[in-house]
């Protein structure tokens, strides 16, 4: 009893700090907070045990990369940490009402408003993966995408209010992740909404798909949920600007024929597909994670 009445006592004071730092933070220009978020992360996060994770995947995609270039690329991976992070508490200022978010090849966009159809949309932890939702959302797509919970029950609670006021549509909406994210996402989809997955984390109940040459354990689920349902599988590419300027780049819709690949088959050219982004833009992808263990 001591200990749970201790824990929410440490929950509330962690809370009321955060709550402290939106508070502020709100009354900023949205290139302050997100420079701010950079430079405090930047500083810190190479002192963090995080730091050993961010050198290790860098050692990962690129075997041959030297200790000057690693420095190089995990600041600047910290930095982009730093923003998205900060960024996430004034999302809603953010996304609504400015013309920050550059979309390209809309005809793919269009032609999915057209035929009414429901897709997967997929994308990895890159730039600030936070505008996906309420991005696609307002360009007229309802979507359902799921989260992962916050231990601190009224920081989860908060952000989560957060980002569902970064959207725009009645259908569009969150889920935690687990069970219930399951359940919601089928019922969405039977009501033609789409769904949206960041599929670049390392899902300890998958399959293993070798991803930078590397047998990761991989989430495939989704593919089955496409060949079921008869979703096609929407790439999209997130790309960070300066001064919380983005590009979101759809990518051609892929149809999944499941009488000419495996399932294992067309993640790993899922992954050929993610792998040359984050190639493209190493510091700009989620480094923190420990996706190769």
């Amino acid at each position: 009893m001591k200990n749970s009445i201790f824990t929410k006592i440490r929950f509330l004071f962690e809370f009321y700090i955060f709550y402290f730092l939106y508070v502020v933070l709100s009354l900023l220009p949205i290139n302050i907070v997100s420079t701010l978020g950079g430079l405090i992360f930047r500083s810190i996060g190479p002192l963090t045990k995080k730091h050993k994770i961010v050198t290790k995947n860098l050692l990962q995609i690129f075997p041959q990369i030297n200790n000057k270039e690693i420095s190089s690329i995990s600041k600047k991976s910290w930095f982009n940490t730093g923003k998205t992070f900060f960024e996430l508490l004034v999302l809603p200022k953010l996304v609504k009402g400015r013309e920050n978010i550059k979309i390209e090849n809309k005809e793919y966009v269009n032609d999915i408003l057209n035929k009414k159809e429901k897709v997967i949309f997929i994308g990895i932890h890159q730039s600030n993966w936070e505008i996906l939702v309420a991005s696609i959302d307002k360009l007229g797509i309802s979507v359902g995408a799921i989260y992962r919970h916050i231990n601190n029950p009224f920081i989860d609670k908060f952000i989560l209010n957060i980002r569902k006021k970064s959207i725009s549509s009645k259908k569009s909406f969150y889920t935690p992740k687990g069970k219930q994210s399951a359940k919601e996402i089928i019922e969405g989809i039977k009501k033609n909404i789409s769904m949206i997955l960041l599929i670049d984390q390392k899902d300890s109940a998958g399959k293993v798909v070798n991803f930078f040459n590397y047998p990761s354990k991989t989430q495939i689920g989704f593919i089955k949920i496409a060949q079921k349902y008869k979703m096609k599988i929407v790439p999209v590419q997130n790309i960070r600007h300066a001064n919380a300027n983005f590009t979101l780049r759809f990518h051609q819709p892929i149809e999944i024929d499941a009488n000419k690949l495996s399932d294992i088959e067309f993640m790993d050219k899922i992954h050929k597909i993610i792998e040359k982004w984050i190639k493209s833009d190493p510091a700009n992808w989620f480094l923190q994670h420990n996706r190769f263990n």
